[in-house]
């Protein structure tokens, strides 16, 4: 029986060194992971001369002391995975390929029992290796968004139990993660909303559906703000919730804005048919209002009558189109991109039935420096109806961008985050 032969044909990689390390037979597996022939590394010293270490001396080189413990131990040694690259026949000289290893040594002994030969099994690990190094830095990169996101971000198991923090809520509310984390979150939260937010909750859990809520959170200096919180549940594939992620975005100003907006706007139109002084009152909030719109951190602009042509556009929405000039003139003009889009039948809906329009995260094509190339952007928005005399004269659009949020989510959703 030819066991050469056999050795040569046995499915892994297998080498077989003496006791002073030189090379004296090798598996056919072997030598296709080292892309070697027999005749280049046979004979040779397998340290020194067939794969020298290209960054450690030979005393430090872990393969070398594992070799050494078996020698001496006449016992198998595992050595644990270790990157040890080797030079790269196809290449130039210098040339290295970056390879990731897991052997054992297990020794032969002769009738007096000392070690005859030494027979090293690897496998090479180095796809599965370099996944898990692409893995672990693709999760700090994704920790390091979710830190440096200005919403407060957190996380939580299958049954609501938070798992997560970003460090921005320790920065908002002056709370210690750990203590927020240990149910310290519900003082933050205003008593007030603690009944609505958990009743969300429950239904969240039963319907397995995303949460959307506004509610009061308590910041660091001990005022109640408004947030938007939005929370969506990660699924494996049995369709089992495994955990839940969500963003908090302090909306405030907005809210508190918008509200002043909306009541300014019906008292200007009660004030219509007044005497002068009272068009002298109303005249002067108009002008206030103005003055807010322009100076607004949301995006504003009024709209007037069937042609939704723009009467006013604050600096924060003209942002969105730096090289254009859109004022007094037609929105399908203006913005010629957004006709497809279905966007004047919204407004021509909003125009005609009085009713306001609100919409979250919609995706619009946007050619933002009048180039002709189109950019997705997402934003949250809403269209109120202006009336004069009980008709509608105009339409106040009000929004913001959220496209990091939903690029963020979309990340997480790809990474099996959410």
């Amino acid at each position: 029986m030819d066991y050469h032969k056999i050795f040569r044909h046995i499915p892994q990689a297998m080498v077989v060194v003496s006791p002073n390390y030189i090379i004296l037979a090798a598996t056919d597996e072997y030598l296709r992971l080292t892309k070697r022939t027999i005749e280049q590394i046979s004979g040779k010293h397998f340290l020194l001369e067939a794969f020298p270490d290209r960054v450690l001396t030979y005393e430090e080189n872990p393969v070398r002391k594992s070799l050494d413990k078996t020698l001496q131990s006449k016992k198998i040694d595992f050595l644990d995975v270790i990157r040890y690259d080797l030079p790269n026949p196809d290449a130039g000289d210098g040339e290295y390929d970056v390879r990731y290893w897991e052997a054992s040594h297990t020794p032969v002994l002769n009738a007096e029992g000392r070690v005859e030969y030494i027979i090293q099994q690897t496998s090479d690990v180095t796809e599965r290796e370099l996944a898990k190094l692409a893995l672990s830095e693709s999760e700090e990169k994704f920790r390091f968004m979710a830190e440096a996101m200005p919403q407060l971000i957190f996380t939580t198991d299958a049954t609501g139990e938070l798992t997560y923090l970003n460090k921005r809520w320790e920065i908002y509310t002056s709370f210690p993660l750990h203590e927020l984390l240990q149910e310290g979150w519900q003082k933050v939260i205003h008593p007030d909303d603690l009944p609505a937010v958990s009743a969300k909750w429950e239904e969240a859990f039963h319907n397995k559906a995303n949460i959307q809520i506004e509610l009061r959170k308590r910041d660091k200096h001990g005022v109640f703000r408004w947030h938007l919180c939005r929370t969506q549940p990660m699924e494996d594939e049995e369709g089992n919730i495994i955990m839940w992620v969500g963003s908090s975005t302090d909306i405030h100003d907005t809210r508190v804005m918008v509200q002043e907006l909306l009541e300014t706007n019906e008292q200007m139109s009660l004030l219509s048919d007044q005497v002068q002084h009272a068009y002298e009152k109303a005249e002067s909030e108009r002008k206030m209002l103005e003055t807010l719109l322009v100076q607004a951190p949301a995006m504003f602009c009024i709209l007037k009558g069937p042609e939704h042509r723009f009467e006013l556009i604050n600096e924060r929405y003209q942002q969105l189109y730096p090289n254009k000039e859109m004022l007094h003139k037609p929105l399908a003009e203006a913005v010629p991109e957004i006709v497809e889009q279905g966007f004047i039948e919204l407004l021509d809906e909003v125009y005609n039935t009085g009713k306001a329009y609100v919409a979250e995260e919609v995706p619009i094509m946007l050619d933002k420096n009048n180039t002709g190339e189109l950019e997705e952007t997402y934003f949250t928005f809403s269209y109120h109806p202006i009336f004069e005399s009980d008709k509608v004269s105009g339409i106040l659009a009000f929004g913001y961008e959220v496209t990091e949020q939903v690029k963020y989510r979309k990340k997480l959703r790809e990474l099996g985050r959410v």
